[in-house]
């Protein structure tokens, strides 16, 4: 038994020493020094390269003679905001960033709809409406595309409705071919799910309490007088509204911003793809990146614009990207704090990273995993501070080898360039709990001159 635990304190001893050594002969300063749950994305497909990406090189020797952990394939660029070098290894070779696709995703979003932007989910009326009994004798239909419109929504919906004095529908509730509900992809199933949430009778414990605590959140208490119920007494069915059909309702969600930071924070997939489809798709938003960042579209293929699947972007492509979100973002004075997570605070995929109290804040990044794809492959794409307030640049992409111990190489990394520049220091920072990002929502109350028109452009429009 003696033997055994000495042959496992060696290991262990061997595989820190060995990380170690490998991430301090990465860092190289070209510049002089100052002095809740994680969600991941998984994918089930075996990596398989494109043609046409260049194959990731093998772990190489930087320009100090240093060598990088030699397990798995990497690549990183580090760089000053005025764009030095301060560390660079394979950053012209592609490799799958995962779930970093997102802040192509958000770039693209950002330049194509602004900050303030607001997904609308219109609710629309035929037949008649008898404000006696309460009744609408004719359909509910429903449009849009909101990516964010979830069970607390749908019981305002309720409520706003009952404001206007509806309180049963007696024909179908038709929602359009785009429309989701709780980050679910089928239309079908979202109608139903907000045909249950609508009424008081049918709708779900966990509905109810995501309500409340919205609610309560925001000091609404108010709306908590009252149980909102709107009965539909028909079928559930996906469709367009019917010509003539007149606007009651108009439902904006929260701003674009806040849509952005719940979906990086928690790497949501359905939201980025979602909004991806707005966009475009991915085809559309690899031509934006490459015309307006100049990177040659060979650096650039997106299997999805969640991340999932087999997506190849070069380290340096992927700065390019990163830099053109912070220059998108302070156009409109904003920070990239409120669109990404910011590690050791904000819950979500850096919730468990850089926690230490030193350390906490002083990252702020997206995340990327997939556990199968390309033997596994993970990267890390933001920005650190240092001691001296200055910030660095960084990206870390790695494949093919053990995720757990990427992130630990990521991490280990980072830190030891803050430290060779003085140690850490925190970004300027105040959190805002998520569930408050969405609840940031606007209704209007809509009329039967409304110019709007229910046709199968604004069925599917976001």
């Amino acid at each position: 038994m003696p033997r055994m635990q000495n042959r496992v304190r060696s290991l262990t001893i061997f595989c820190a020493a060995f990380l170690l050594l490998g991430v301090q002969g990465l860092i190289h300063a070209q510049t002089r020094p100052s002095t809740n749950k994680t969600q991941q994305s998984l994918a089930n497909n075996p990596g398989v390269q494109q043609p046409g990406i260049p194959t990731p090189s093998q772990p190489q020797t930087l320009p100090n003679n240093g060598l990088i952990a030699t397990y798995g394939l990497q690549g990183v660029l580090v760089e000053t905001t005025d764009g030095r070098t301060v560390s660079a290894q394979s950053v012209d070779q592609a490799f799958n960033p995962a779930s970093a696709v997102k802040l192509a995703t958000a770039l693209v979003a950002l330049q194509n709809f602004g900050p303030r932007h607001r997904f609308t989910t219109g609710f629309w009326i035929d037949g008649s409406f008898d404000k006696a009994s309460g009744q609408i004798l004719g359909n509910l239909y429903v449009t849009g595309r909101d990516p964010s419109f979830h069970q607390q929504h749908a019981v305002m919906i309720a409520r706003l409705l009952n404001s206007l004095g509806i309180r049963v529908v007696t024909g179908d509730l038709i929602v359009a071919p785009g429309f989701t509900m709780n980050f679910d992809s089928s239309s079908r199933r979202s109608g139903e799910a907000l045909y249950d949430t609508l009424d008081s009778s049918r709708r779900s414990i966990e509905a109810t309490r995501a309500w409340r605590e919205e609610r309560t959140t925001l000091g609404d208490q108010a709306s908590l007088q009252t149980i909102p119920s709107v009965a539909v007494m028909g079928e559930v069915s996906v469709g367009t509204a019917a010509p003539g059909a007149r606007l009651m309702l108009t439902h904006k969600s929260s701003k674009l911003t806040d849509v952005l930071k719940v979906l990086l924070c928690y790497s949501n997939n359905f939201m980025a793809e979602r909004i991806g489809d707005s966009l475009g798709g991915r085809q559309a938003v690899a031509r934006q990146l490459s015309a307006k960042l100049g990177i040659p579209a060979e650096e650039l293929h997106f299997a999805s614009l969640s991340g999932l699947g087999v997506n190849r972007v070069t380290p340096r492509a992927m700065m390019k990207i990163f830099r053109g979100l912070r220059t998108e973002l302070q156009k409109h004075r904003l920070l990239p704090s409120e669109i990404m997570p910011v590690a050791g605070i904000d819950p979500g995929t850096l919730e468990d990273r850089f926690t230490d109290p030193a350390r906490q804040g002083s990252v702020i990044a997206k995340t990327g995993t997939l556990i199968r794809t390309d033997g596994g492959a993970s990267s890390l794409v933001g920005q650190m501070r240092t001691a001296s307030g200055e910030v660095l640049l960084f990206v870390i992409m790695n494949q093919r080898g053990s995720v757990l111990r990427f992130r630990a190489n990521q991490d280990f990394l980072v830190m030891q360039i803050q430290n060779s520049r003085g140690g850490p220091k925190a970004f300027k920072y105040k959190p805002l709990t998520l569930p408050m990002k969405l609840a940031d929502t606007e209704s209007v109350s809509g009329s039967a001159n409304n110019e709007l028109e229910p046709n199968a452009n604004s069925a599917t429009a976001p």
